[in-house]
């Protein structure tokens, strides 16, 4: 997967067509940037202009704050075999903020903790049950 391209080679395009003596074709060729990044790069850099240079704060905040997420931690080490959708209704019952099963997720991916996978039934048919050992002699 390609890397996104360094702030300082934004920067110095935009300078380069803020001169305003080469075309956008050819900035772009100069700096070996396809010239589509170059018309997104001047319009992102028109558009914080006018919402008063706002930085660029990179998504919508979260919904689960410090003390949510304390509640979470605290949720899992009570119970750690419960279901995304178990602790989700859980937090909204503590701290009645309700969020998607992705939030609660990533939630716990932040906090380094690990969701159950699936609940509990019948085992997986991806895969065998007994180790090769026990098959072969259950199988007798």
């Amino acid at each position: 997967m390609p890397q996104p391209y360094s702030p300082d080679l934004r920067e110095r395009v935009l300078v380069a067509c803020a001169r305003g003596d080469l075309p956008q074709v050819e900035i772009a060729r100069r700096f070996q940037v396809c010239p589509a990044t170059v018309s997104n790069w001047r319009r992102q850099e028109r558009e914080e202009g006018r919402r008063a240079a706002k930085p660029h704060s990179g998504g919508v905040p979260s919904r689960l704050d410090a003390a949510a997420l304390e509640v979470l931690r605290q949720l899992v080490i009570e119970d750690s075999d419960a279901l995304l959708r178990e602790y989700r209704e859980r937090l909204a019952e503590r701290t009645g903020v309700t969020v998607c099963l992705a939030v609660i997720c990533e939630a716990l991916k932040r906090l380094k903790l690990r969701p159950k996978k699936r609940p509990f039934g019948r085992p997986s048919r991806s895969g065998p049950r007994l180790p090769p050992s026990a098959r072969l002699t259950a199988s007798r």
